[in-house]
């Protein structure tokens, strides 16, 4: 007698399946991993090696065991396939208690009353919160928040930032403690990392976007120019900084006037003159290629209503490239932020003085000091500038 075949069980509709997500697991492996690694080091001064301090020895029992335990509810959340509202709200939740808990190991391993001890964020803290930040981005990437929105949540995270520091929450960590020992210098540097950044992009811009609508319609121009600056981007900006210390030198003694403006062979001159010469090729190359992409029928529609060809290049041909014109700002501001450092080399100051006095004096909170709001300032004007570029772009707006 032949058996009959019996149909397998299918899960109902709505129904909850295990299903791992192929992020998740690289992002679960990598949280596991930061849970067994040092949380915080303690150094008995600023430069001596560091003492690794394991989860509970950093926070003590309570808070060891309320971050193991979310972590690994966490870490679960992103295992699995779960709703991307819920995997953002677990990723922001555990940074938020991550970045509380390091000042609390800060405040469990200093000992009472002394001044020198040092305790900084372990490799541990740093695996989790790289974890805990791919989740989150990861989230938000899925849940295509509207550019406002996204905008709102840079906002939104600055202020809880901001909170954490005002509370003194941090204030045992020795990042913060080599803050208080330079603070006027902190933000005397951090005015002339924005100057050098700012500056060196309002100069680029100004220069070239009118540089790219003479490329776009002078042919010629267009391939020596390109071609120019395109070399110019293939010298190191260590070497270019160093080049320009002899020309602008010889500019200051000799040009009436001048040494008088600020302009020298060491110092910001320099690097202004050299972040601009690096902006100035994905300013240029993206209002040729914005302008390039306009649509022919657009350029003709305006010529049949009678247009003139400065007309057409203000009110049809620039408002269409404006979105990749935008983009290349956004590169330019993004790299600049970040290359702005090394002009502490040639004394142009900026966070890269904190960078390399920590370098030297193998203080690795001191270049922390440095480097953070590096990075903090470059992903925030990368996010917000990414967010203008879709509210500019035409097909955004339609679609909203």
């Amino acid at each position: 007698m032949q058996a009959s075949a019996v149909p397998l069980a299918r899960p109902r509709q709505g129904q909850f399946r295990f299903r791992l997500d192929l992020l998740g697991v690289v992002i679960a492996a990598l949280g596991f991993a930061g849970l067994f690694l040092p949380f915080a080091a303690f150094r008995a001064n600023r430069i001596v090696p560091g003492e690794g301090a394991q989860l509970f020895i950093a926070l003590g029992p309570v808070w060891g065991v309320v971050l193991l335990s979310a972590s690994l509810l966490v870490l679960a959340v992103a295992l699995l396939r779960t709703p991307a509202r819920l995997r953002l709200a677990a990723s922001l939740s555990a940074l938020l208690l991550l970045l509380v808990l390091i000042g609390e190991a800060g405040r469990h391993l200093t000992p009472e009353g002394d001044a020198l001890a040092r305790v900084s964020p372990g490799s541990g803290f740093w695996v989790l919160l790289a974890a805990f930040a791919l989740l989150a981005a990861d989230a938000l990437s899925r849940l295509a928040l509207s550019p406002l929105m996204r905008i709102g949540l840079v906002l939104g995270l600055a202020a809880v930032l901001a909170a954490i520091l005002l509370s003194g929450a941090w204030d045992a960590l020795s990042v913060l403690r080599e803050y208080e020992n330079r603070a006027s210098a902190f933000w005397r540097e951090a005015e002339t990392h924005v100057l050098l950044a700012f500056g060196s992009l309002a100069a680029a811009t100004l220069v070239g976007v009118p540089l790219g609508m003479l490329c776009h319609k002078v042919r010629p121009l267009r391939a020596a120019t390109l071609n120019v600056l395109n070399m110019v981007q293939t010298i190191p900006s260590i070497a270019l900084f160093g080049l320009l210390i002899a020309p602008l030198a010889w500019v200051a003694a000799n040009v009436p006037g001048a040494s008088a403006l600020g302009v020298s062979g060491i110092g910001t001159a320099p690097a202004l003159v050299a972040l601009f010469a690096y902006s100035l090729l994905p300013v240029v190359a993206n209002t040729v290629v914005g302008l390039g992409a306009v649509p022919r029928a657009a350029n003709d529609a305006a010529r049949g209503m009678g247009m003139t060809n400065w007309q057409r290049l203000a009110g049809v041909q620039m408002p269409l490239a404006f979105p990749v014109i935008l983009t290349g700002i956004r590169i330019v501001l993004v790299q600049n932020i970040g290359l702005a450092t090394i002009a502490a080399l040639i004394g142009g100051g900026g966070f890269g003085v904190f960078v390399f006095q920590g370098i030297g004096q193998t203080a690795m909170d001191l270049v922390l000091l440095g480097a953070v709001p590096t990075v903090i300032l470059a992903m925030g004007a990368g996010i917000v500038l990414d967010a203008l570029v879709e509210l500019a772009s035409p097909q955004k707006r339609g679609r909203s």
